[in-house]
């Protein structure tokens, strides 16, 4: 039987891949991010043919995420919710969370049951990311202009009024970069005015500290994560002038919940 030299080197490559993933960190890094990638954008492929009969419906996030959940398990994630009563009302939220890595997305499918109806603070040039960037414009994401502050405050306030009208969630990001450096960093006040002015609560949430993740020396280990939904803050009655102690009050609420749910978790695991 004739055995090609591709066909050789497909099969020794194939046999190669669990020896460099348990021995080299980068080559395990690399794969995590690249499944991760890769799985998403095609389930975002095949999903978009059924979200272009539901434009713009957030619910199509519900549907998305019962697959992209499984992700998490490829790569090795576990996500802990606790505070589900928060997040599993039917009301207008504006959720703050902290933002670690691209992997809090994944964390965000694990929820997404759980919240019902509830979008997502992007920022544009992910809408060019496609497939992925269409279907999450399918599923209702609102993008912003980070480098055109007008346009970004109109799309926004337009945003808090919709979501308002429908009962929705709205996750932003305060942090605006993702920073996994084991501590909370300040808040921009976007999202904060944004409560204020459509007087909707604020809804914070914390993930705990990535451990597990090191983009400087490219590691990537297995990982549990712990993800907290606080109470509700109000914003009735608030104005502009309250900005300042709304965020100190949401960051004072979020800051010992994320170093003792760190601490928790790894000291679970013995890290």
């Amino acid at each position: 039987m004739y055995v090609s030299y591709t066909e050789i080197i497909f099969a020794f490559s194939i046999l190669l891949l669990p020896f460099l993933y348990e021995t080299s960190q980068a080559f395990r890094y690399y794969l995590k991010f690249v499944t991760y990638v890769v799985v998403v954008s095609f389930i975002a492929l095949i999903l978009t043919p059924v979200f272009i009969f539901r434009i713009k419906n957030v619910r199509n996030l519900v549907i998305a995420s019962y697959l992209c959940r499984h992700v998490s398990t490829l790569i090795g994630l576990k996500w802990i919710l606790r505070g589900r009563k928060h997040l599993e009302k039917d009301a207008s939220y504006i959720i703050v969370s902290n933002h670690q890595s691209a992997l809090d997305v994944l964390g965000m499918f694990d929820l997404w049951p759980v919240m019902d109806k509830c979008t997502v603070v992007a920022k544009k040039e992910i809408l060019y990311a496609w497939p992925f960037g269409l279907a999450a414009w399918l599923c209702g994401l609102i993008f912003i202009d980070r480098m055109n502050s007008e346009k970004a405050r109109t799309t926004m306030k337009e945003a808090a009024e919709w979501i308002k009208s429908k009962n929705t969630k709205l996750w932003v990001f305060p942090e605006g970069t993702r920073h996994n450096t084991g501590e909370l960093h300040p808040f921009k006040k976007g999202a904060f005015h944004l409560a204020i002015s459509a007087q909707i609560p604020i809804l914070p949430v914390v993930y705990s500290q990535y451990y597990f993740l090191d983009d400087a020396n490219r590691r990537f280990d297995h990982g549990k994560i712990m993800i907290t939904a606080l109470p509700p803050i109000p914003t009735a009655g608030l104005t502009a002038k309250d900005v300042d102690s709304l965020i100190e009050k949401t960051r004072s609420m979020m800051a010992p919940v994320f170093y003792e749910s760190s601490k928790e978790v790894m000291r679970s695991l013995g890290v």
